[in-house]
C-alpha cells in the first residue's frame, strides 16, 4: 500500500471509526496507521501515543456535538419545541449514520476506570448533552423535572445505541 500524508484531523476521523467499531484495547497503533494509509511511525509525528490520540478523538467528537448538534438548542430564532426537535433529530441522524455507536458511551464502559483523562472528557461530553436538553426543557418544566428528563433522554439514547449494536434495534425518541 502506498504511504500517504495525512493531517492530524484526518487521522482523528479515521481513528474514531476504528475505535468505535473495535474498541480502545483491540485497536492497535498498527491498525490505525494501516487504516490511515500510513506507516505506524507516522502517527507519532502527530500524537505521542494511542492514549493521546484517543483523548483527541473524544475531544473532537465533543467539539463536533457542541458546534453541529447542540447548537440547535441555542438558536433563539426558533420556538423551543422546534429547537428541541432539531437537536434530537441531529443526535439521531449522527448515530444512525455512524457505525459502532457512540465512542464516548463505548469507552465509558471499556476504559473509564483505566484512563482518568478519558473519564473527565466523557463526563464533560455527557454533561454538555444533558445541559443542552435541560436548557430547552426548563422552559416547559420546573428545574428538577427538566433536569430529570434531560438525564433520562441521554440515558435512553445511550441505551438505544447499545441495543442497536446488539441487534440492530432502533427506538425513535418521544417528543415532548
Amino acid at each position: 500500500m502506498p504511504v500517504v500524508k495525512m493531517d492530524k484531523e484526518s487521522i482523528i476521523k479515521k481513528s474514531i471509526h476504528l475505535f468505535k467499531v473495535h474498541g480502545y484495547y483491540k485497536t492497535s497503533m498498527a491498525d490505525l496507521a494501516k487504516d490511515c494509509g500510513l506507516i505506524k511511525g507516522s502517527i507519532y509525528h502527530h500524537f505521542k501515543g494511542k492514549q493521546e490520540l484517543g483523548l483527541e478523538c473524544l475531544k473532537y467528537i465533543h467539539n463536533y456535538f457542541n458546534e453541529e448538534i447542540f447548537i440547535h438548542a441555542y438558536n433563539l430564532n426558533l420556538p423551543v419545541n422546534e429547537r428541541l426537535n432539531k437537536t434530537i433529530d441531529a443526535i439521531e441522524v449522527y448515530f444512525l449514520h455512524s457505525e459502532g455507536g457512540c465512542l464516548l458511551g463505548n469507552w465509558a464502559l471499556e476504559v473509564i476506570n483505566d484512563i482518568p483523562e478519558f473519564k473527565e472528557e466523557i463526563q464533560s461530553y455527557f454533561t454538555s448533552w444533558e445541559n443542552t436538553i435541560f436548557e430547552l426543557l426548563k422552559m416547559k418544566f420546573e428545574d428538577t423535572k427538566a433536569r430529570q428528563l434531560a438525564k433520562e433522554h441521554v440515558a435512553n439514547t445511550q441505551g438505544a445505541l447499545m441495543m442497536m449494536r446488539l441487534g440492530d434495534f432502533y427506538v425513535k425518541s418521544k417528543r415532548v
